[in-house]
């Protein structure tokens, strides 16, 4: 809430199935507005209700009965929503829109009619750091990627004094990325649902696809997680799903845009293009999808470009062992005893194995306090 430009007149939050968004959009109305103040109101698009009715004539009574902040949730499931939003934007100069929708929701390249006039964010599951603080009763405060290369030993000790990281990291990566795991029910299964829910209802309505299409989604995003992080053989793909090359390229732009999967490029290239390699978006997810094979060093890479992704560039060349960040910074991951004792050639080891951090390395949990 903290990052966010609240004086603007139209925002959009976007995000995957489970990271929060009502409860984003009711958390504002409940810092904001009491309970009895008329001029803040919640609605989803999920209603019935609003088949028969658009957004513009709703927000336009709401607004002449004094309405001044309207949260939409599930926007996209309006027909025209983008339309409708705009025709708010343009007769209610006094109303400000806060609006949730799928992380599938391009909004300014193929919404052109909100690209000036909208503020998009996305909003992400928890960050180590924030399941820590949940966990723990704790207050750390996110750092930048620079403070934790320069001041790494400083960082890990005042973080050490206060909680061991270690004993709550392996917890993280099996359910903390979610804000579902508060919920008293089984994690694995509502993760499910909500990828379930993602490629039948958010994928397919938003990139107007066939339902018949569905099952061919359903198993290149299953043979992608089960191949594990590498460099996906399109080809091969093409014929297991039947459909033509092109086509699995695109499937795999959709899921990684609704934040099932990463796609990873050298420095330089990006879509269209093949990756070098494409792995699931958090953790979290193995364990829905496929749990019994449980590789350790796989998921630790899918945490350190989960983490890494919010506000840096992710590239790895193909059969490079390491990744670059930014264009310039290398960084390895791996268990403590793979680090060489000897020569870095300017590699960052970013190792699980345990809190231990020198000149050149540093303890992977730590870049979970970046955001």
């Amino acid at each position: 809430m903290d990052e966010i430009d609240w004086s603007a007149r139209m925002i959009g939050i976007k995000g995957t199935r489970g990271v929060g968004k009502t409860t984003f959009l009711l958390q504002y109305a409940k810092e904001y507005y009491d309970i009895e103040d008329k001029r803040c109101l919640y609605i989803n698009m999920n209603n019935f209700y609003f088949q028969g009715r658009g957004i513009a004539d709703f927000a336009g009574e709401f607004y002449k009965q004094g309405g001044r902040v309207l949260l939409i949730d599930q926007v996209f499931k309006q027909f025209d929503w983008s339309h409708e939003l705009r025709r708010c934007y343009d007769l209610y100069p006094r109303l400000k829109i806060v609006f949730c929708g799928s992380s599938v929701m391009r909004l300014k390249r193929e919404n052109p009619e909100l690209g000036d006039i909208v503020k998009s964010y996305n909003l992400r599951g928890f960050s180590f750091r924030e399941y820590l603080n949940l966990c723990t009763g704790s207050d750390f405060r996110s750092v930048t990627l620079d403070e934790i290369i320069r001041h790494k030993d400083i960082l890990v000790a005042e973080i050490l004094s206060k909680v061991n990281p270690q004993r709550y990291f392996a917890d993280y990566i099996h359910h903390g990325f979610y804000p579902l795991f508060r919920e008293h029910a089984d994690y694995a299964e509502n993760l499910l649902k909500s990828m379930n829910m993602t490629t039948e209802v958010d994928i397919l309505m938003i990139k107007q696809i066939e339902l018949k299409y569905l099952t061919k989604i359903k198993k290149l995003f299953y043979l992608l997680a089960v191949a594990g992080p590498q460099a996906p053989n399109i080809s091969q793909l093409a014929q297991e799903i039947q459909t033509s090359r092109a086509t699995v390229m695109n499937y795999i732009k959709y899921l990684a845009d609704a934040r099932l999967i990463n796609i990873i490029y050298p420095v330089g290239m990006k879509f269209p293009k093949k990756p070098t390699k494409v792995m699931l978006h958090n953790p979290n997810l193995y364990q829905a999808i496929f749990p019994i094979n449980f590789d350790v060093q796989t998921q630790m890479e899918t945490f350190f470009v989960n983490t890494m992704w919010k506000d840096h560039k992710v590239n790895q060349a193909g059969k490079e062992l390491f990744y670059t960040i930014d264009g310039e910074k290398h960084f390895k991951v791996c268990a403590a005893t793979d680090i060489p004792r000897y020569g870095s050639n300017g590699m960052l080891y970013c190792q699980y194995t345990d809190n231990k951090c020198g000149e050149n390395v540093i303890p992977l949990w730590l870049l979970g306090f970046l955001y």
